[in-house]
């Protein structure tokens, strides 16, 4: 298996047809123990890498900053000029400091920096806005992220989002071309095959305005992978079993019908659960890249080998029409 490349919305970059998510990385879980340490995030990148892997996606508050120093370290016995690396900011990472957070100069400035300092590069491919910071006025953070773009700290810019923010991704990029600065050229949703709510105006506005789409959550926190069963205890150790929330998002029958008719056609395509469910994504005329994350290099492969399967496009209408 080889991944391959995609253009990185319209923009001169290609990109891995698949970026491979770091936000385990170095996270410390309920009882303090990291889920990922540095020799197993080498492993996984050495795994992805292996398989054609160039897209790598984390953030300066994945495990405190440790999935950047992990990716940092990986990449220094490599050439930087291999990969695209993309990160995002926006969430504390000095404790209790009134300016260390949000979209701020001070914080900007001084975040690009650690950013930089940490994965060992004088620069980042696509720098995210982690949130939108309605205390910070627009004007002010596009001229700090124009300011990263013209001194070659970062190449292209993108919003990271929680909930669909349509008019503010507009809004950001309308002060961008009426000042001449850089706009957002991607954008980095929630989008899967149970949480649709991109779709319609989100993703018209994409459409319009260019803008390449890299989701993040393609099996819907593991919803997707095929483990839950309707009617069933979810397995031990899940995040069905332990997280009441996901219970309450995922665990329902609306959610169950799509994921068995995701079932449906992963038989047909002699394919897993998750694949379809990634296939379905890079089905998606507006989807650049789904970012896959993983614990284990099977889970890792078995999530590249999505890029293999061809579904029919009944097979991606009836998962669409599902929900």
């Amino acid at each position: 298996m080889e991944l391959g490349t995609v253009p990185l919305g319209r923009t001169g970059t290609r990109v891995s047809e698949i970026a491979f998510g770091t936000w385990r990385f170095g996270r410390e879980d309920d009882t303090g123990a990291i889920e990922i340490d540095r020799d197993q995030a080498h492993r996984l990148l050495d795994a992805y890498e292996a398989a054609g892997g160039r897209f790598i996606d984390t953030a300066d508050m994945y495990g405190d900053g440790r999935a950047e120093a992990y990716i940092g370290d990986w990449l220094a016995e490599r050439d930087r000029e291999d990969f695209v690396v993309a990160s995002k900011i926006y969430w504390p990472t000095r404790g209790n400091d009134p300016n260390g957070r949000g979209l701020g100069r001070k914080h900007l400035r001084r975040q690009i920096d650690r950013i930089r300092d940490r994965l060992g590069t004088d620069y980042v491919d696509v720098l995210y806005i982690h949130r939108w910071d309605d205390t910070t006025p627009a004007p002010e953070f596009m001229r700090t992220l124009n300011d990263f773009v013209r001194r070659g700290a970062v190449n292209y810019l993108g919003a990271s989002t929680l909930e669909p923010n349509a008019w503010k991704v507009v809004k950001a990029n309308e002060i961008a071309r009426r000042e001449g600065y850089e706009p957002f050229k991607v954008v980095q949703p929630r989008y899967n095959a149970v949480n649709r709510e991109i779709e319609g105006t989100y993703l018209d506005m994409c459409r319009d305005y260019d803008l390449g789409i890299i989701p993040w959550s393609p099996l819907a926190g593991g919803f997707l992978s095929g483990k839950y069963t309707r009617g069933e205890t979810p397995p031990p150790g899940s995040r069905g079993a332990t997280d009441e929330q996901f219970v309450d998002s995922y665990l329902t029958s609306e959610n169950f019908d799509v994921l068995e008719e995701v079932e449906a056609v992963a038989a047909e395509v002699e394919a897993s659960p998750a694949q379809v469910s990634l296939a379905w994504l890079l089905a998606h005329e507006q989807v650049v890249a789904p970012i896959a994350g993983a614990t284990s290099i099977d889970q890792l492969e078995e999530d590249l080998a999505a890029t293999e399967i061809s579904l029919s496009a009944r097979q991606v209408e009836r998962i669409a029409n599902a929900k």
